[in-house]
């Protein structure tokens, strides 16, 4: 590991809430993918499989910045605890009702109860943000963690996937569900470093939402959302269409490899200039990307197509939680990067419900259609809302100091 990376975990019980983060997120990528796996193995569905991971990600959207807001104002371990055992409930009923064959709206209640799953990327970045703010290693701390997250997506789906195609359909889910249970109890039973509660700053301060600035980021990733959730079925069809099913989960894993290998290299970077310049950029590469998408015919065609786009997706990432610490205030911030993946999991939910409905009525081909629109959208999304962006909010009690942060960076 290059030593930018190394440094960081000089801090004591970094690397245990990092590895606990890991297991935590895991279901992230394995999740909605192995749901899509196991009804379409089961009932041979896409529509109905869409339509359930796009519930399972709508659910976590309206449930997630509540649950973020609770963790701000109370801790990490008072609320996160309580929601994983909801959501480990939920997905032991999907699961049931599945193998049973129980009624549709049995599944949708149960995928809906899954929602309830905490997001653990922002609950690990918060902790790294209480160590390193104002300094040069929270941008690389947050290089990091995005680099964990595509390994996540990297690994993900082929467990997923593979484990329900070749031993039993609910295997991909279940294994997820014992990831998210490990890594939530490993991390709220490390309290040295979980960041102080708020619950001062919240009484009467109202969302993280009424940022404007976090509002663009947030509308601009549910159409990035979009993007993700139609690529996942979208491929998985395609390579059934095709009759290599499970290599679906190699293909995406290849996305993430190339947002991964970007992630590496933009956390060695010290990068002067805007943070929204570049967030923008790198909106506008992931539009452009999903074009070749379009044009490809074979499997290996668009594994290579895959990874190429997935080159822009982590320094985007890191982008916008650079984004966020300035446009969000100090005691909303696990909240405030919630909201982003809200809008991802919006973002999923469309995309994936589109998307499986195209492919049932067209073909898995043309499904491809569904994340060239929505790349055209974020960028309509982000060059709209640019002028919000230049305009950091400042001495709103406990900001981030990321302008003394930026200068330091250039500093060194």
């Amino acid at each position: 590991m290059p030593s930018p990376y190394r440094a960081l975990f000089a801090v004591p019980g970094t690397k245990a809430f990092s590895a606990a983060g890991f297991l935590g997120r895991m279901p992230l990528s394995m999740m909605g993918i192995g749901v899509v796996t196991m009804i379409s193995q089961l009932t041979g569905r896409y529509g109905l499989a869409g339509a359930l991971s796009a519930t399972i990600a709508l659910s976590a959207a309206a449930l997630g910045p509540q649950i973020s807001r609770l963790v701000d104002r109370h801790g990490q371990r008072r609320v996160l605890r309580p929601a994983t055992l909801v959501a480990l409930a939920s997905a032991a009923g999907l699961l049931f009702a599945a193998q049973f064959d129980w009624p549709d709206w049995v599944l949708f209640v149960c995928a809906a109860g899954i929602g309830s799953v905490p997001s653990l990327g922002a609950m690990i970045r918060a902790r790294w943000a209480a160590i390193y703010r104002g300094t040069p290693q929270l941008h690389t701390a947050y290089s990091f963690e995005s680099v964990v997250d595509e390994v996540c997506f990297i690994f993900g789906p082929i467990i997923s996937i593979g484990l329900s195609t070749s031993w039993f359909p609910e295997a991909g889910p279940l294994l997820a569900a014992c990831f998210l249970a490990a890594g939530v109890f490993w991390l709220t039973a490390q309290r040295a470093t979980e960041p102080q509660p708020h619950p001062r700053e919240h009484h009467g301060g109202g969302t993280a939402l009424h940022s404007p600035g976090l509002q663009v980021l947030v509308a601009t990733f549910v159409a990035t959302g979009a993007i993700f959730g139609a690529v996942d079925v979208v491929t998985v069809a395609f390579a059934d269409e095709r009759g290599h099913k499970s290599a679906a989960s190699v293909v995406l894993a290849l996305y993430a490899a190339g947002s991964c290998a970007a992630g590496v290299v933009f956390g060695l970077l010290r990068l002067s200039g805007k943070p929204e310049h570049r967030w923008l950029l790198g909106v506008c590469a992931m539009a452009v990307s999903m074009i070749p998408l379009l044009l490809v015919g074979n499997l290996p065609l668009l594994a290579v197509a895959l990874f190429v786009a997935g080159l822009s997706i982590a320094p985007t990432m890191i982008t916008t939680m650079s984004l966020i610490e300035e446009h969000v205030p100090r005691a909303k911030l696990t909240e405030g990067m919630t909201w982003v993946s809200t809008g991802l999991a919006v973002g999923v939910a469309v995309g994936s419900s589109i998307a499986g409905w195209v492919i049932d009525s067209a073909g898995a081909r043309a499904g491809y259609g569904v994340p060239a629109v929505s790349g055209a959208v974020a960028v309509a999304v982000g060059f709209l809302g640019y002028r919000r962006l230049s305009r950091p909010v400042t001495g709103r009690g406990g900001i981030v100091e990321h302008h003394s942060e930026r200068e330091e960076r250039h500093v060194a």
